[in-house]
């Protein structure tokens, strides 16, 4: 990941995680607001602005809307400053079916690692602490994944990355729109996914989609349900 991105400075330790929760620390790629180097630190997810009061009884939002948020007092600091990316592998999507929610893992067709838009905060607490904290920016879903949910992630390629990370004077607003028609593929996972007690690989194995319309003369066998 530190080849992908280009980033300097130790690795962080961290476990890997196929069932992120709010709450749960992923690898998030910063530019050092003294360096300007990039870096892969480990944040917070759910965001908490730096005006926050309450710790416990913040909002900590996990997702932006990137339609709305320059114009939101809890991101709009942190879209004009504190952008970052989110690596990850896949993403989970859930399609409602009469039976209940179906999940989807969505990754890039290419194999790549997805980039995902993100705004970082730093919170400091009375006595010191400081709780570094990010949430990933959201637009409407393209043709690709509509029918699973309305919204989606905003991707970034890789010549976006810079601009996105305020390495060049190009607008980053332009940036938040859907991927590519082209861009994404994603399957059917199983339904053990709902609950964040369970993780490890397997959670991204392709299984069948209940959903899915029976063969010509084939009984569908009933379902019984991330």
């Amino acid at each position: 990941m530190r080849v992908v991105f280009g980033t300097t400075g130790p690795l962080p330790e961290y476990a890997p995680n196929w069932n992120v929760a709010p709450t749960h620390e992923m690898m998030v790629v910063r530019r050092h607001p003294g360096t300007g180097e990039r870096r892969l630190d480990l944040l917070r997810w759910g965001l908490v602005p730096a005006w926050t009061t309450d710790l416990k009884a913040a909002r900590k939002p996990m997702n932006a809307r990137s339609e709305t948020a320059g114009g939101s007092g809890m991101f709009k600091a942190a879209l004009a400053a504190r952008r970052c990316i989110v690596p990850v592998d896949a993403v989970y999507e859930w399609r409602t079916d009469p039976d209940g929610k179906q999940p989807f893992a969505v990754a890039r067709k290419d194999g790549a690692i997805m980039a995902l838009a993100g705004l970082w905060e730093g919170w400091r607490s009375p006595d010191g602490e400081v709780v570094r904290t990010f949430c990933i920016l959201t637009c409407p879903s393209n043709a690709t994944v509509r029918h699973l949910h309305e919204r989606m992630s905003v991707i970034l390629e890789p010549p976006a990355w810079a601009t996105w990370l305020g390495e060049d004077a190009a607008a980053a607003h332009a940036l938040l729109r859907p991927a590519g028609t082209d861009v994404l593929t994603f399957w059917p996972v199983s339904r053990a996914v709902n609950s964040v007690r369970n993780n490890g690989p397997t959670l991204l194995e392709a299984v069948a989609d209940p959903g899915a319309a029976p063969p010509p003369g084939d009984a569908r066998p009933g379902c019984t349900p991330a």
